[in-house]
């Protein structure tokens, strides 16, 4: 993963200096977008930067995901990552999208393909998406990404596909 302009942002690799300032993406994005999902949205745990900031700082050390992210002046936007799953039984396609999440800001703006071709490129791979997300299916599919019939739930989200290329 090289560094590249997306719109205004630089793709580059996520390195462990990252971990406060993605894990402040994560949980704003997950708020911007499932936040209507839950009750009171200011007390779960599914939108607390310090937990996920432990998380990230993890992954980055051991190095679980290979991950990306899109920086402007304001700093960190967005963030790309991929596993590996060769080695899982149930595995549909040898990688998989983990995360790809853009603040509701950049929407529009190139920065969440950018962060996909970084990560990804066109290689196979699956991904899990919520069903109730038409602007996540719109982006997946206009890069090749199909529902393969799997569904499964995660946290506040009622219905998740799998998509797969």
């Amino acid at each position: 993963m090289g560094v590249r302009d997306s719109a205004t942002a630089v793709i580059r690799s996520a390195t462990i200096e990252d971990a406060a300032s993605i894990a402040r993406v994560h949980a704003t994005s997950w708020r911007e977008t499932y936040g209507r999902l839950v009750d009171d949205p200011d007390t779960s745990p599914w939108f607390d930067v310090g937990r996920r900031v432990s998380m990230w700082s993890s992954n980055l050390e051991d190095q679980t995901l290979r991950t990306a992210v899109a920086v402007t002046g304001a700093g960190v936007i967005g963030f790309a990552a991929v596993r590996t799953t060769m080695k899982e039984p149930d595995a549909v396609r040898p990688e998989e999208l983990s995360m790809l999440y853009v603040l509701e800001c950049a929407h529009g703006s190139g920065t969440g393909q950018a962060l996909l071709d970084a990560v990804l490129g066109q290689r196979p791979a699956s991904l899990w998406v919520a069903a109730a997300n038409p602007r996540a299916h719109s982006f997946y599919r206009r890069n090749g990404f199909a529902a393969d019939g799997a569904t499964s739930s995660f946290g506040p989200i009622g219905t998740t596909v799998r998509l797969i290329r």
